[in-house]
């Protein structure tokens, strides 16, 4: 038995470990749909803040997402690519682009947002509303 002590006492710890394990099956899991974590995050992004807002900007997707903007023009080229987004110049800013979901990359967005909520409720329960709570704090502190 692993004894409490040390980092063993730190929920940081905790977190990290508890964040690479979900990462890791997510990844594991989304590989049979053919997606990544990262691909996932920003499609399911993009997907939500269209139906909420129309458009967004490839910056609000990465920001929703929490994804580093190079990394994310990136994985968009790629998506853009696979035929999954549409990636247009905004009309009102030539420095931006807007993102769509196309009626290719409905389906697979779809099914890896119910791998992920399936996901979600194995390891963190059919109630995470706490979890949910101090999660979005700590995340919101990085923000501010």
């Amino acid at each position: 038995m692993i004894e409490e002590s040390g980092p063993m006492l730190s929920p940081g710890f905790w977190l990290h470990h508890a964040a690479l394990a979900w990462r890791a099956e997510l990844d594991q899991r989304l590989r049979t749909i053919g997606l990544t974590p990262t691909q996932f995050m920003l499609l399911a992004s993009a997907g939500w803040l269209e139906h909420t807002q129309g458009a967004p900007t490839q910056q609000q997707v990465a920001a929703q997402a929490g994804a580093d903007r190079m990394m994310t023009s990136k994985v968009v080229k790629t998506l853009v690519e696979a035929e999954l987004l549409s990636r247009e110049a905004d009309p009102n800013d030539s420095r931006a682009y807007r993102l769509r979901l196309t009626t290719k990359g409905r389906k697979p967005t779809r099914q890896a947002t119910e791998i992920a909520r399936a996901l979600d409720t194995e390891y963190f329960g059919d109630t995470p509303e706490a979890l949910r709570k101090t999660f979005r704090e700590i995340a919101n502190r990085r923000s501010s």
